[in-house]
Order: C-alpha cells, then structure tokens, then sequence
C-alpha cells in the first residue's frame, strides 16, 4: 500500500501496534510506530510515532479507502478537522 505525505509517495503495510515504513521522495525510509487507530465522525484516522526520534510528537493521518480497496494514509489539509482530532485524543474520548 502507498500513500501521499506532503506530496510524496510513501509506501506501507499497517496494523495496531505495529511498525510501519514510509519512503519519501529521496528513497530515504523513516519508521513508525502505530500508536492507535481512533474513528470520529465515520472517519478513521491513525496516530503515528517516529521511531527514530521519540522526542517529536506523534503524526496524525487520515485513512481513506482507495479505489482499489487498499487503506492509504493522507495529509489532514482542514485545519479544524485536525483540531477536532487531536482535541477527542487529548481528551480519550475514542469512540
């Protein structure tokens, strides 16, 4: 499965908590360790942590469904969607 982080293609294989590897445009890998997997809304979102620097703060990606049948990851572009999820996770209000 692939998806598309800041314009980039990455490809990816994700179950709860697992590893998952993205590869950006310079073919450079970074892990991630799934964190959770959390729905708001009918929409599914996944929480990622950078294995390679614990001390940043986690990435937050949609999950959609391609037309293929395959889960992707993408970009929260809305900025009061964004929002709306991290306020439901600093609340563990998790539906």
């Amino acid at each position: 499965m692939s998806h598309n982080h800041d314009g980039h293609d990455h490809d990816h294989d994700f179950d709860l908590d697992d590893t998952i590897v993205l590869i950006d445009e310079d073919e450079t890998e970074h892990v991630f360790t799934i964190l959770e997997y959390l729905e708001i809304d009918e929409q599914l979102y996944a929480v990622l942590m950078p294995q390679d620097d614990q001390s940043e703060e986690a990435f937050i990606f949609r999950v959609e469904v391609d037309e293929n049948g395959e889960e992707t990851l993408t970009d929260i572009e809305d900025d009061d969607e964004f929002e709306r999820v991290v306020a439901v996770l600093e609340s563990d209000e998790v539906d």
